[in-house]
């Protein structure tokens, strides 16, 4: 795949499932979509009966609790979308639109996986046209008490550095750095699950959340082990989730990052606290064409910018 050009899918893949928080059944099918399209969600079955557009925009998130929300939950929303665009972005799917019957995205596995294998099985097409990325130029940096997440210029490519620190001493304190591909996208984080502690599930319940979770989607921490009978993918899955989290909502700036993103007990909420603190200063970034393109000196110097009006669509 020419990493220069934009690309799609080959054709559509459709999967089902429930959503981890409400529980309820969903049937999504993810369609090719044409050049500077971007991913977008065609929200079916909403209550008014009218399908509402929805672009995969920081600008557009309504919610950060235990997942990210996409939309008005008055007028059609999405929940949850961060697995599936994890996986698009990870695995180089700058253009697609993803139909969906219901609110929340299906959980599937808990990972990524399962998108990149419907993915994979379809393949990814390549258009003619050249790819855009978002150059970060200058630090930014978000703070929350000890939690940070921050963005920082690099000469080439998208680097992670996530850490976690839970007072459990199933999870305690990890960190791992990764240059993103997608191969090591495929390898490393898309099979990682989200998790959640055993302790917390009749809080979770009585919030409205976690009501499809279950030991098939879910990896349940108990108080001294891990309680799925299978045990972990990775040594070191509970960061890795943490990894796939943050990919799935920094691609919700709407274009590739070219930067080094890193964060400390970080999470939904800071993943997209941090691109609203990038895109408030139009010198934090600039917008540049596939490298080696002639174009890609002209958009940085005359500063082509990206906001929602080039990128939410119908709304």
């Amino acid at each position: 795949m020419r990493t220069h050009k934009q690309t799609t899918l080959k054709g559509p893949a459709t999967l089902s499932g429930i959503g981890v928080h409400s529980g309820n059944p969903a049937e999504i099918t993810i369609r090719p979509a044409p050049a500077n399209h971007g991913i977008a969600f065609l929200r079916t079955g909403t209550t008014h009966g009218n399908d509402r557009l929805i672009k995969a925009h920081h600008a557009l998130v309504s919610a950060t609790e235990l997942c990210t929300v996409l939309g008005d939950v008055e007028t059609g929303a999405v929940a949850t979308v961060e697995h599936l665009m994890s996986a698009l972005y990870g695995l180089g799917v700058d253009n697609a639109l993803i139909e969906i019957d219901g609110p929340e995205m299906p959980i599937l596995d808990g990972s990524a996986l399962p998108f990149v294998q419907a993915i994979d099985q379809i393949g990814i097409a390549t258009c003619d046209t050249p790819r855009r990325w978002l150059k970060i130029l200058r630090h930014v940096r978000i703070e929350a008490g000890t939690s940070f997440a921050e963005l920082r210029p690099i000469d080439r490519g998208f680097r992670l550095d996530v850490e976690i620190d839970f007072e459990s001493p199933v999870i305690g304190r990890s960190r791992k750095a990764m240059d993103l591909s997608p191969a090591t996208y495929r390898r490393e984080i898309a099979g990682a699950r989200t998790f959640g502690m055993m302790r917390d599930v009749e809080r979770y319940w009585k919030a409205g959340f976690a009501l499809g979770a279950s030991l098939e989607n879910t990896v349940a921490v108990g108080e001294t082990a891990v309680v799925n009978p299978e045990g972990l993918r990775f040594q070191d899955e509970f960061v890795r989730h943490k990894i796939l989290d943050a990919v799935g909502d920094l691609a919700l700036a709407g274009l590739p990052i070219q930067g080094a993103y890193r964060s400390y007990c970080g999470g939904h909420r800071m993943n997209v606290g941090v691109l609203s603190a990038l895109f408030a200063d139009r010198a934090n970034y600039a917008i540049v064409e596939a490298q080696g393109s002639r174009r890609e000196t002209v958009l940085s110097e005359l500063g082509v910018g990206l906001g929602i009006a080039a990128f939410a669509g119908d709304l």
